[in-house]
């Protein structure tokens, strides 16, 4: 039996895709190891968000071919699509794919020639259908991540992920809801809606929606969360918010990316909103929703950030007051607008300003996690945290952490909350 073993980068599509081409392989007859062990075929899935992401990439496609030089190197994913000659020029790599024909992936590797190197990597902009990647079961999970929608259109000028990942294409609405399912009668409680840009799912389908999608999937028996990945903010209007409220099942998590709490900056990132109209947001979900964490990702160091610009973020992020936060440093992508612009802010600011909305937002995350200390929650279990305690998380998405003896993976306990440790909660098991 040959074996094969798999490395994912970056975000939770790519942690799908790889689920899904792994079971590709294990369907053809392949045994699934660590990707540490000595096996014949290696597939890294990469990320581009970032250089760190690139330069990751490539040390683990060099660690594959040290640990077995004569196995096969097939490189998926955003830096291969974007970077396929770079990929390819890398010692050991065998094959290129890119971010489409992954369900051909086998067939791909199995038809490689004796050491040949191909780049397979089609022209993304040219496609407009989603590719069928499913999974039917998941290993060592509590919660099912599901992808509903591939490709972004928003070219919001730092990033490189629209020519990564192509034009938006949505799965079809019966096929999500098939997997979904299938899923649920195979014990997962939780169901995570995920997609390169989650917000415009539907947009190429006749009269579909996210919203429709996420009432549909209230629906199917056995499913007991809905959670949504990143989304935009000007998804969650009005309209939007008074659709779903009726969900039973959707948790009272969102995470709304802002990136910049300035318009001025925002406006140069080419975002689609302003302050104002994000703050109307996240009020309009409060008012919904009492218990709602809102999280968000926050940008630093962007081109042309004045001191100015970055003290009127801080006070944003202040007066929002977050759950929690993804406070990251601009990197400079090659082929984006941004990166063109010679207002590049030094390594060193960026560095001090990421501490600043570090520590602002570990205030925020605590003084959120504070109200809901003394009270009952539903917590679902996912596994045994280092610490001897069972870990879990609730509804709105806090870490629980619980002293327990018992096995609850994949269980509801009602958890009384206790006390906050490094921005996790401790509670006693009541149930």
């Amino acid at each position: 039996m040959k074996k094969a073993g798999f490395y994912t980068l970056g975000c939770k599509v790519n942690q799908y895709e790889t689920e899904a081409m792994a079971e590709l392989f294990k369907e053809r007859g392949y045994e699934i190891r660590d990707f540490n062990d000595i096996n014949d075929v290696y597939v890294i899935n990469t990320c581009s968000v970032t250089n760190m992401g690139d330069r990751k990439s490539r040390q683990i496609i060099r660690r594959a071919k040290k640990t077995n030089p004569n196995a096969i190197v097939a490189v998926t994913g955003c830096y291969a699509q974007t970077a396929p000659e770079e990929v390819l020029s890398i010692e050991g790599v065998n094959i290129v794919i890119g971010t489409q024909d992954r369900k051909r992936i086998v067939k791909l590797v199995e038809d490689l020639k004796a050491e040949s190197c191909v780049n397979h990597v089609t022209d993304i902009m040219k496609v407009h259908e989603f590719e069928e990647l499913n999974i039917k079961e998941y290993t060592d999970r509590t919660r099912a991540f599901i992808k509903i929608q591939e490709g972004c259109s928003q070219f919001c000028s730092y990033c490189i992920i629209p020519y990564a990942r192509g034009p938006v294409r949505s799965r079809p609405y019966d096929e999500v809801l098939t997997e979904v399912k299938r899923l649920a009668a195979n014990g997962f409680k939780e169901i995570i809606l995920v997609g390169i840009h989650v917000a415009s799912y539907g947009r190429d389908l006749d009269n579909m929606s996210l919203e429709r999608l996420i009432m549909a999937v209230d629906k199917i028996e056995g499913v007991e969360r809905i959670r949504l990945s990143s989304i935009e903010p000007m998804t969650l209007d009005k309209s939007f918010i008074d659709s779903v409220r009726a969900s039973k099942k959707l948790c009272h998590h969102f995470h709304i990316s802002l990136q910049s709490g300035c318009d001025e900056t925002l406006k140069r990132m080419n975002r689609k909103y302003t302050t104002a109209e994000f703050k109307a947001i996240v009020d309009g979900l409060r008012e919904a929703f009492d218990d709602v964490a809102i999280t968000t990702d926050i940008m630093v160091g962007f081109p042309g950030e004045t001191d100015e610009e970055f003290r009127k973020t801080v006070e944003f992020v202040n007066e929002i007051s977050f759950a929690d936060a993804h406070v990251f440093q601009y990197s400079r992508r090659r082929g984006t607008p941004a990166a063109k612009r010679p207002d590049q802010i030094s390594p060193q600011i960026k560095e001090e300003r990421s501490k600043v909305i570090i520590e602002l937002t570990r205030k925020n995350r605590d003084a959120f996690l504070g109200r809901f200390l003394g009270k009952e929650m539903r917590v679902l279990f996912e596994q045994r945290a280092s610490d001897g305690t069972f870990e879990g998380k609730t509804d709105n998405y806090i870490t629980i952490h619980a002293p327990t003896d018992e096995e609850l993976k994949d269980k509801f306990r009602t958890v009384l909350l206790e006390r906050i440790e490094n921005g996790i909660v401790i509670g006693k098991i009541t149930d």
